[in-house]
């Protein structure tokens, strides 16, 4: 080989390797850059906070209950009187009917046969419109309308053109459609008169014949019973009538009888009937109406003056908290309860001082059905003054009957 290519070769690998040298800085001098442009806009990061959150839309208010905002204003201006006269729902006297809804403060009139004997429409229209005229808050007006051997209006020809009939005979021929249909039309014609609670339906069990309470029950097992008394419910809670002088809507109220379950029990109008069933049978029967009636919306339930040993071996229902716990607590009644009428002779001997109406109270009544009124009523809120009886627990009372009163559309 000459020198002159051994020349040549030399001088081009050294080209090359100045060539790859060059590349070798240009690679470190761009890494290095990367490396600081990447420094730097770290840094920017943790100087330049992040953009704020985007604030959370707040909670919508919640819509007020006209319900409740009703009931709550009325209760915050009514003192002891008033407030202790709203849990009466009394049997109408015979005299100043109407004086005595303003001197008492009345929270119902209870109707009898008495009230509406001989009168025609206008007449029964009339007396009632005047009574709820006297009232500051509208009155309940009930009657026991059960159909059959118990009628209030309906034995008076002159108001409708025939007797209700019992639950019973409306079944044997036409099912349950024929209670829906009756239901319904007692509803309007309760409800046209003004009167708007009915003291029913029957929700005692009882398949004997033998038994005090068999002809005003349904007259069959408890399941059958059950199916009763939610449709009756069902069909009255879904009648709504017009008033024509005001123009409220209003409902017939329904009341549930007698709890915990009448039985066998003997007639409680004339003496003390002792219930020995174990509880297991109210579980299994007795309160399957109760229960199928409160789910359908009945307002109120009335508790019997039967002793039932089970559950309280002291006091007759009416009287005994133990018993009201159980239709609050077991059978979740969040309604009304009302005592049966303590005028009879099964609950006058366990007040001593004649304050039945006291033990009422504090059994957790929310209203009292009596015929003397007059007499209990200075004794309950004395009780009330004395420490006896804690208001609060007329508040909770008064509240359930005011909410009742405006479920009926009683109250606006």
């Amino acid at each position: 080989m000459t020198r002159n290519r051994i020349f040549k070769i030399l001088f081009c690998l050294l080209i090359i390797l100045f060539v790859i040298s060059a590349c070798g800085q240009e690679n470190e001098q761009e890494a290095l850059t990367a490396a600081v442009i990447s420094e730097g806009a770290a840094a920017l990061d943790d100087a330049v906070p992040p953009p704020p959150e985007p604030e959370s839309e707040p909670e919508p208010e919640p819509e007020p209950d006209p319900k409740q905002a009703v009931v709550e204003s009325i209760l915050s201006e009514m003192d002891l009187e008033e407030k202790v006269g709203q849990m009466f729902f009394v049997r109408c006297p015979e005299l100043f009917a109407k004086e005595k809804i303003s001197q008492y403060q009345l929270g119902g009139y209870l109707l009898f046969s008495r009230d509406f004997q001989g009168k025609d429409e206008q007449q029964v229209i009339d007396m009632i419109n005047a009574y709820q005229a006297e009232a500051t808050i509208p009155l309940l007006i009930g009657a026991d309308e059960e159909g059959g051997t118990v009628v209030r209006l309906s034995r008076n020809n002159r108001l409708f053109p025939e007797k209700f009939k019992s639950p019973q005979a409306l079944y044997s021929t036409g099912g349950l459609e024929a209670i829906q249909n009756d239901a319904l039309d007692k509803s309007a014609g309760l409800l046209r008169y003004g009167v708007n609670v009915n003291f029913a339906p029957v929700a005692d069990v009882s398949t004997d014949p033998a038994d005090f309470i068999y002809d005003r029950a349904f007259g069959q097992d408890a399941a059958t019973t059950a199916e009763y008394v939610s449709t009756v419910v069902s069909a009255v809670n879904g009648w709504t009538f017009q008033e024509e002088s005001d123009e409220k809507n209003v409902k017939l109220g329904s009341v549930l009888k007698h709890f915990p379950g009448y039985g066998n029990n003997v007639d409680t109008h004339t003496g003390i009937a002792i219930d020995n069933r174990p509880y297991e049978q109210f579980e299994q029967s007795d309160f399957l109406p109760f229960r199928s009636g409160i789910e359908a919306g009945a307002g109120a339930v009335l508790v019997s003056h039967n002793i039932v040993n089970c559950m309280d071996p002291d006091f007759p229902a009416s009287l005994s908290a133990g018993v009201h716990r159980i239709l609050r607590d077991e059978l979740n009644f969040n309604g009304v309860i009302l005592t049966d009428d303590l005028a009879m002779d099964a609950v006058e001997a366990y007040a001593a001082d004649g304050s039945v109406a006291v033990l009422a109270v504090l059994a957790g009544n929310d209203m009292i059905v009596t015929t003397d009124f007059e007499a209990q009523i200075p004794l309950v809120i004395d009780a009330v003054r004395a420490g006896l009886i804690d208001e609060t627990m007329l508040d909770e009372a008064v509240t359930r009957v005011l909410s009742w009163k405006y479920d009926l559309g009683l109250l606006q």
